[in-house]
């Protein structure tokens, strides 16, 4: 988000706490991207903030995680001190989660990636949430990566490279029929909290139907390593389709991630250098 519209995002986060009697005198931003993650003070309640134009459903979010949590799987909650719902305000969607404290000396271990995600798996075959398929993503992306209004500034040679990629590996993917279910849709190192109670799962937006390959072409190359039930051949595949999605949300003129452009000359590269295509998080610049 700009600076105004942090500003707005802020202010409206913190009026909805305080009319929920949730004290509050200070908001600390812990993520500024296409939403914002506000750390509300002392409450200590972790505010998102989305537009209400933004791409995802909010509402669903909060759906799959409130059934995930009555299931035990491993995510990080919404807070039990407020309706679990989607709060407007002030053309914001607000929603309202639990503060966790990180443990910030360590990462997560492959093993126990691996078997979080695994849990995380089993617990979303068990909820049912109306969601997309994540083809209907590869879609989508497909028509920002076709208009020269959404990604202006992306090369011909980039841009057919990002359409082939979509249009040739998406079909593959389709044509495996390989076995689907419910995924988180972006399970990637960043949507992952460290917490004295093992990894969590945050940042659900994305949910989505497909291959559970899908969702481990977003994870460290090691932890779809350790998937013994896993197609390796249809995990590489999905991982060129991630690559080319986020870097056409590298070039789209909206996109506000810190990385910017930078990461997306670098996913670019990523992609044309393959196969075999590089884990998301193997991807530097």
């Amino acid at each position: 988000m700009d600076a105004a519209a942090r500003r707005r995002a802020t202010a409206a986060a913190m009026s909805t706490a305080a009319e929920l009697d949730l004290a509050v005198d200070d908001g600390i931003v812990l993520s500024d991207s296409n939403r914002l993650v506000i750390r509300l003070t002392p409450c200590d309640v972790v505010a998102r903030v989305a537009p209400i134009t933004h791409f995802a459903s909010v509402q669903r979010e909060v759906d799959v995680v409130r059934q995930l949590a009555q299931v035990d799987g491993p995510v990080a909650a919404l807070d039990a001190r407020v309706e679990p719902r989607v709060f407007v305000r002030a053309g914001f969607e607000i929603t309202m989660w639990a503060y966790l404290e990180p443990v910030r000396s360590r990462t997560v271990p492959p093993a126990e990636y691996a078997q979080a995600l695994g849990r995380l798996h089993t617990g979303l075959r068990r909820i049912e949430v109306p969601a997309p398929h994540v083809m209907d993503r590869v879609a989508a992306v497909r028509r920002d990566v076709a208009s020269r209004a959404v990604t202006p500034d992306l090369a011909d040679t980039d841009r057919a490279l990002l359409a082939d990629t979509l249009r040739e590996l998406g079909r593959s993917i389709v044509d495996r029929r390989a076995p689907e279910q419910l995924l988180h849709g972006e399970p990637h190192p960043g949507n992952v909290l460290a917490t004295k109670d093992g990894p969590l799962f945050i940042d659900f937006e994305n949910t989505a139907h497909g291959p559970v390959e899908y969702d481990l072409a977003w994870a460290p190359r090691e932890v779809g390593q350790l998937r013994s039930d896993a197609d390796h051949d249809l995990v590489g595949e999905c991982r060129a389709v991630v690559l080319a999605i986020v870097a056409a949300h590298r070039w789209n003129r909206n996109d506000r991630h810190p990385s910017g452009r930078e990461s997306g000359v670098a996913f670019l590269h990523a992609l044309r250098e393959g196969p075999p295509w590089p884990a998301l998080d193997d991807v530097v610049w």
